[in-house]
């Protein structure tokens, strides 16, 4: 573990976070009326610390096993564990422990598993063949009501810096499309990042309903023509053109997508 943290910045980080983040739970308990602990329960903790007595029994007579024991010891204090550790606290400790694992897993499995299926009925949809970004932009994008952005009224002046900088800075050659054809009024343009990309996210209102928003990203594959896709609870769009990658996502129906997603490629339309 210490030669994990020497190495690794974003393991030191977090181990630092975590050390930070202790907490004093017993004076948080010591006003608390609980009830005993059940005898059976108490047999059950004693059983599952046998390991820990076991570790014990190995390292009386194995110096090198005992000086890694104590060092494991020593590394555990530094969480704010006591180094002697009664066996009680310890066997509640690892049940905690086994038990909240047990739990991530089953979680985390069942998460994939319904993320993974495709099942047309079902409002948590997520297609085989999305893009990570797009599915995260998604995610984002259910956050939003209406008066998240109803209220924003930015100037020409201001949506002109953004854009220069996600020129300048990001490398990305964006334009705010005019798409007051087709119902949508500019709201805002934000710059996000997905795993260390840029990642631009353009808002529009429509005259009814939640936002939509336009995202893009770098991306050197060849063009793609427009394709429809249902993401959770969200339509999307998305289509692949001069290096650029763009998903337009709405609650709106595949053919008001699809004839926004027109008004976008269309470079007679686009400003900014």
């Amino acid at each position: 573990m210490e030669q994990s943290i020497s190495v690794s910045p974003e393991i030191a980080q977090r181990v630092a976070l975590y050390a930070a983040s202790a907490l004093d739970y017993q004076h948080a308990f010591v006003h608390q009326r609980l009830p005993p602990i059940p005898p059976r329960l108490t047999a059950e903790l004693m059983r599952l610390s046998g390991p820990y007595s076991t570790i014990r029994r190995a390292t009386d007579g194995d110096p090198h096993s005992a000086r890694q024991f104590k060092r494991f010891l020593r590394y555990s204090s530094r969480f704010h564990l006591p180094s002697r550790l009664a066996l009680p606290g310890l066997a509640m400790t690892f049940a905690a422990g086994a038990l909240t694992c047990a739990f991530v897993l089953r979680v985390a499995k069942e998460w994939t598993r319904d993320a993974g299926s495709a099942n047309s009925g079902s409002q948590h949809v997520v297609t085989a063949s999305v893009s990570p970004w797009v599915a995260a932009a998604v995610t984002y994008q259910q956050l939003y009501t209406r008066d998240t952005v109803a209220f924003d009224a930015p100037t020409q002046a201001i949506a002109s810096q953004v854009v220069a900088q996600i020129h300048d800075d990001d490398r990305v050659s964006i334009h705010i499309p005019d798409l007051r054809r087709v119902g949508l009024t500019f709201k805002r343009i934000q710059r996000l990042r997905f795993h260390g990309k840029p990642l631009v996210q353009i808002v529009y209102l429509p005259r009814t309903g939640l936002p939509v928003a336009l995202c893009v990203m770098k991306d050197d594959k060849p063009d793609t023509t427009m394709t429809h896709q249902r993401v959770e609870s969200m339509n999307v769009l998305t289509w692949r053109r001069a290096a650029l990658s763009y998903a337009l996502i709405g609650t709106l129906d595949d053919t008001q997508l699809l004839e926004i997603g027109k008004q976008i490629a269309e470079p007679t339309t686009q400003s900014g």
